[in-house]
């Protein structure tokens, strides 16, 4: 693949270099821009939409993606469209839950090894031995797990909704997977015993009470929003805890012009151009797998339409059957 850049970027790719200008260098635009022209033309002659996860880098978010926003949304919204191909720039678990909802769809990803922690930390079987050792109990599980987990469920999940899950349920108790601490705030929120897993994010796990203790006392009134993935002690610690769709729409109304997103890093980039008010002190915890995805990776996979993900049918059924009864509850988005 051979592309070369152009000495005078187009009105399009400078009306996108605006929204980003504040994140992205001039000269690493430079480099992007001609990448970004060739992907843009190249989801016309696919048919393809690109969905683009708040997590993403600020030149894949801004520059080609159709869609933004939490994983559920996206996968929805594609659904939606008359698409023939949709391009999941995210981690693998989010594609697969595009195909669960777009099964006549090409799916695709950018790095087929874009994986997560959370999502890695549990298995098909020990679901089944959950299952065993609780009989009868209804298993609760987040969005942030592979299909496979998802079709071994009662009802699927977002960090928005979840305590309104678990109460539709009528049960006394539930199992909630994988995330122990996005269960344990949970917990605090409703009279259900919940049974707790013991998966985390790795990027949400590294936030701690201190380190936002001490942004506070550098930064004096600063408004800390954290992601439910924290720790209690964290969510506790903040202002505001929400999904990262609950995350964007509080910042209309922080009362704060100083802002830390306890949460992926480039959320803050993302979102600061729809904010230009607010000043985002960055904690920069990078998640490792969603930075697999490139602007480079992404052009490959649409144009050689490579990077497929595939669910085998019976388990798609299944894990459908699990994110439909949630949408029925009734969903908030995020995650």
């Amino acid at each position: 693949m051979s592309i070369t850049l152009e000495r005078e970027p187009s009105s399009e790719m400078e009306r996108i270099y605006d929204k980003i200008r504040g994140s992205v260098p001039r000269f690493e635009w430079e480099m992007h821009a001609p990448i970004v022209e060739e992907i843009n033309r190249l989801k016309r002659v696919r048919n393809a939409v690109i969905l683009g996860h708040n997590y993403m880098v600020p030149e894949i978010f801004h520059g080609v993606s159709d869609f933004t926003g939490d994983s559920l949304g996206l996968s929805i919204e594609a659904r939606d469209t008359d698409a023939d191909v949709i391009l999941f720039c995210g981690v693998h678990f989010m594609a697969e839950t595009a195909k669960i909802l777009s099964p006549d769809k090409t799916v695709l990803i950018p790095d087929m090894d874009a994986g997560c922690s959370l999502s890695d930390s549990i298995s098909v079987e020990d679901v089944r031995l959950l299952k065993e050792r609780y009989p009868g109990v209804p298993v609760v599980t987040y969005m942030n797990t592979p299909a496979a987990i998802k079709a071994e469920s009662d009802i699927c999940c977002t960090s928005a909704n979840a305590v309104s899950v678990v109460e539709s349920l009528g049960s006394d108790r539930v199992i909630f997977l994988p995330d122990e601490y996005l269960a344990r705030n949970v917990a605090r929120e409703t009279d259900v015993e919940v049974i707790a897993w013991h998966g985390r994010c790795m990027v949400h796990e590294q936030f701690t009470v201190d380190e936002i203790r001490a942004y506070r006392k550098q930064y004096p009134g600063i408004e800390v929003i954290a992601h439910p993935e924290c720790s209690p002690e964290v969510c506790e610690e903040s202002d505001f805890v929400g999904s990262t769709t609950g995350m964007i729409r509080h910042l209309d109304r922080a009362p704060s012009k100083h802002v830390i997103m306890v949460t992926e890093c480039s959320m803050a980039d993302n979102v600061q151009e729809a904010h230009p008010d607010l000043e985002f002190v960055k904690p920069c915890t990078i998640c490792p797998h969603m930075k697999k995805i490139s602007l480079e990776k992404t052009l490959s996979a649409l144009e050689n339409l490579e990077q497929e993900v595939v669910v085998p049918e019976d388990v798609r059924v299944r894990a459908l059957r699990a994110v439909e009864r949630m949408i029925e509850v009734g969903r908030s988005p995020g995650n």
